[in-house]
C-alpha cells in the first residue's frame, strides 16, 4: 500500500468497485486542488475549469489502472499537470518541452540584480498589487520551471512528489526549482526596488 491516508485508500478501493459516492467523495476532496493547479499553470479561469473537468473525466475512465504504486494524489495531480501542459502548448506561443533546456543570459545562472527582499515591508507582500505581480512573474517562467514552481512551492508537493507527477528525477526537480526562484527574484527585483524608492519619495513629502 501507498502512503495514502487509510480513508483515501477505502474511497480508492470502492470507487474502483463502482461505488459513485466513493468517486463522488474524491472529487470533493480534490477538486479545490486541481483547479488551483491549473489556475496557476494556466492564468486562466476557464482553462482551468476545462483542466478540472478532463482530469476527473480522465480519473474515472481509468481509475482501475491506478495500482497505488505511488499516492492517490500523486497519480491525479500527474494527470491534472498533463492535462494543463497540453493545455498550455495548444496555445500560439511556442512550446517548451519539460526536458529542454532552459536559456538564461550567458553562462551564469545567477540574477543580474538582486534586491534584499527582506527589507520589504511585511504588509506589502501581503499586498493584491504585489500577489498580482508575483502572478505575472509566475506565468511568465518557461512552463519547464513554471510546472516545477507551482508543484513544489505553490502547492506544497516534496521534491520527491514533485518527480513523479513530472516523470523527472528528483534532481532535476532540485536544479529547475532553482533557475525558477532565480529567475523570479530578478523579475520581482525591479519591483520591489520601485516600490522602496516610491515609499520613500512619498515619505519626504
Amino acid at each position: 500500500m501507498s502512503n495514502m491516508d487509510a480513508s483515501e485508500h477505502a474511497l480508492v478501493q470502492a470507487a474502483q468497485r463502482g461505488d459513485k459516492r466513493a468517486f463522488a467523495q474524491l472529487v470533493e476532496r480534490y477538486e479545490p486542488r486541481v483547479y488551483n493547479l491549473a489556475r496557476k499553470l494556466l492564468r486562466d479561469p476557464q482553462d482551468a475549469e476545462d483542466v478540472l473537468q478532463e482530469t476527473f473525466l480522465s480519473v474515472y475512465r481509468h481509475l482501475d489502472d491506478f495500482h497505488g504504486d505511488a499516492s492517490f494524489s500523486t497519480w491525479l495531480y500527474r494527470i491534472a499537470t498533463n492535462a494543463s501542459l497540453m493545455k498550455l502548448r495548444g496555445r500560439k506561443e511556442p512550446p517548451l518541452s519539460l526536458d529542454a533546456p532552459v536559456a538564461l543570459e550567458g553562462d551564469d545562472a545567477l540574477p543580474r540584480e538582486i534586491v534584499d527582499w527582506g527589507v520589504t515591508p511585511e504588509e506589502a507582500l501581503l499586498s493584491r498589487e504585489t500577489r498580482a505581480q508575483m502572478d505575472a512573474a509566475v506565468a511568465a517562467l518557461p512552463e519547464t520551471l513554471r510546472a516545477v514552481f507551482v508543484l513544489r512551492d505553490i502547492e506544497g508537493l516534496s521534491v520527491q512528489e514533485t518527480a513523479d507527477v513530472l516523470g523527472i528525477s528528483a534532481p532535476n526537480v532540485k536544479t529547475r526549482l532553482h533557475r525558477a526562484r532565480l529567475m523570479l527574484r530578478e523579475s520581482l527585483s525591479a519591483y520591489f526596488k520601485g516600490r522602496g524608492l516610491r515609499e520613500e519619495s512619498e515619505d519626504e513629502t
